[in-house]
């Protein structure tokens, strides 16, 4: 398996995990009285199950993307690639009469 595979699924359990915590923490809040809403429905438990896996792909991919970004090489290290300088460079432009202006 290539390792930049095995690292994101790595990352997209992280994140799974992390929706399952939240998901957990959501309804034992009871935010929007959906603890309510859950064990009072028929469909209560798919519910549940399709917010965790929409925050999962979510999480997932946050997780991802900070551990991509925090491994990346530092900012700036001085000046690369010789030596820059100024010139002055004139342009000549064509006056145009295209008609009555109008205004907004």
């Amino acid at each position: 398996m290539p390792k930049i595979f095995r690292l994101y699924m790595i990352q997209c359990a992280i994140g799974f995990a992390v929706a399952g915590v939240f998901t957990a923490a959501i309804l034992w809040l009871n935010v929007a009285n959906l603890w309510h809403l859950v064990t009072h429905s028929d469909v209560g438990l798919l519910a549940v199950i399709v917010f965790w896996v929409l925050n999962g792909i979510v999480f997932g991919g946050v997780q991802f993307a900070i551990y991509i970004m925090l491994g990346a090489e530092p900012q700036d290290k001085g000046p690369r690639g010789g030596l820059r300088e100024s010139v002055l460079v004139k342009a000549a432009a064509e006056r145009r009469n295209d008609g009555p202006a109008t205004t907004f």
